[in-house]
């Protein structure tokens, strides 16, 4: 692939109800990138579509469960906290002081996606309800406003087992391949490549988290240019289940016994 750009793009606070595509056009067009192109990749923060779609929920409405009060009691949470937690996840695997490690829609993730950081005071921010269909709209509303046919990426960030910091996760992605299968290419020495799938959107997802910020930064998105990603009819990201899962498997397998 060729050399490419990435930038930042600056919007301001998101509110519930905003017009969430009419603020990143104008972002675009107010940065270095100029307008929309055919072939960018569009990132956009979780936090600001989830925002947007009026997944904000306001704590002082939480009335928690006895189990909540039971896991927030041996986690240091607060109970409210813990049972928006639970109602979002599909099952809670375990946790530490603060956090609980959940699956949700076939992804493990700390406190199934909830987050207060980048929230409105007294409330949190849950994931969107479906990232790929938030993607896929935000896409096909771009090619009808500017009439750029571009890709895009719902993203996250996330910790990885045994590393220090957080990383950019595609949790949604549209108009391109998230992952591109390498199986039966060869390597340097000429071996046939077995098992290798290029996490393309998540690679993606990383390298915008670089401009975008976690803090007070207002830059909850980024366009990416000139990578030469064949734009079309693609859709989703690609998730394993538990058992095809490193980690998952060893862990599994550990609590069998």
């Amino acid at each position: 692939m060729s050399s490419f750009s990435t930038t930042g793009i600056h919007t301001g606070i998101i509110r519930e109800g905003d017009d969430l595509t009419g603020t990143l056009i104008r972002g675009v067009e107010e940065s270095e990138a100029g307008s929309f192109r055919s072939g960018d990749i569009l990132v956009v923060a979780e936090n600001a579509v989830a925002t947007a779609e009026g997944r904000v929920v306001l704590l002082a409405r939480i009335v928690p469960s006895e189990e909540s009060e039971r896991v927030a009691e041996r986690y240091g949470m607060d109970p409210r906290v813990v049972e928006v937690v639970i109602r979002e996840s599909d099952s809670v695997v375990g946790g530490i002081p603060g956090f609980l490690l959940c699956m949700k829609g076939g992804t493990l993730l700390p406190n199934a996606g909830v987050d207060a950081s980048n929230a409105p005071p007294g409330c949190l921010v849950l994931l969107p309800a479906d990232p790929d269909r938030s993607a896929r709209a935000i896409r096909k509303e771009i090619e009808e406003r500017n009439g750029a046919r571009v890709g895009v990426i719902v993203a996250d960030s996330r910790t990885h087992a045994m590393r220090a910091g957080c990383s950019g996760v595609a949790i949604g992605c549209s108009g391109f391949p998230a992952v591109i299968d390498l199986r039966g290419r060869s390597d340097l020495f000429g071996r046939r490549l077995e098992v290798t799938k290029q996490a393309l959107a998540d690679n993606l997802a990383s390298a915008a988290e670089v401009v975008m910020g976690e803090a007070d930064e207002s830059t909850p998105a980024a366009v990416i240019r000139g990578l030469s990603i064949p734009i079309g009819d693609f859709e989703g990201v690609e998730a394993i289940d538990a058992e095809g899962c490193l980690f998952m498997g060893l862990l599994r397998k550990s609590e069998r016994g």
